[in-house]
């Protein structure tokens, strides 16, 4: 008896949680970023800039795109370690890639090596575009010392990114208008 009731009652809560889930989701990208929030997506973005930076390296047809992944797997190598960390002393788990992140990397590694340089210089451009806002905004928002402290002395090497990424996809023909204006490429 009791168990026809509780059956019911555990599917409402499955449905119910899987539709509040991505409606926190949405709202978490709207508003300003939480702490464990900050940490988990710039840590990813730390991970992906490693793994991408691997493949412009083995993939990239001009030597700007090569030059351009060593640096972002030189430069993240030594952020990761520094995230790691600030996760750990503000108590959060250690980084790891999320799930769009991880797609970002698998759609590269199908990626030809003809269209490769446009479409990496492409997204690098979006992807540090969207660090620079998400550090700025734990910078001059978050709640947690050492976090906001970690991305305001980190913030001047992701705009540095951001230049330079700018400059090599110019080099290489990248279209970045689309890349900076939200719309998700596809290739």
């Amino acid at each position: 008896m009791v168990v026809k009731f509780l059956a019911p009652a555990a599917v409402t809560g499955l449905l119910l949680s899987a539709m509040v889930g991505p409606a926190q989701a949405v709202a978490q990208q709207a508003g300003p970023p939480t702490d464990s929030s900050f940490i988990q997506m710039a840590g990813s973005i730390g991970l992906l800039q490693v793994r991408l930076g691997k493949l412009a390296e083995e993939k990239g047809s001009s030597a700007g795109v090569r030059d351009f992944g060593k640096r972002m797997v030189a430069d993240y190598s030594k952020a990761n370690e520094e995230l790691a960390a600030g996760a750990k002393q503000a108590a959060y788990p250690a980084p790891l890639m999320l799930r769009q992140h991880k797609q970002l990397v698998d759609r590269f590694l199908g990626t030809g090596r003809s269209s490769f340089d446009k479409n990496y210089m492409a997204e690098m451009v979006k992807n540090h575009a969207e660090a620079v806002r998400l550090f700025q905004q734990e910078a001059e928002g978050g709640r947690v010392k050492s976090l906001k402290q970690l991305a305001s002395r980190m913030l001047p090497a992701l705009q540095q990114h951001l230049a330079l990424a700018t400059q090599t996809a110019g080099s290489v023909g990248a279209d970045v208008t689309a890349s900076t204006s939200g719309e998700r490429r596809g290739f």
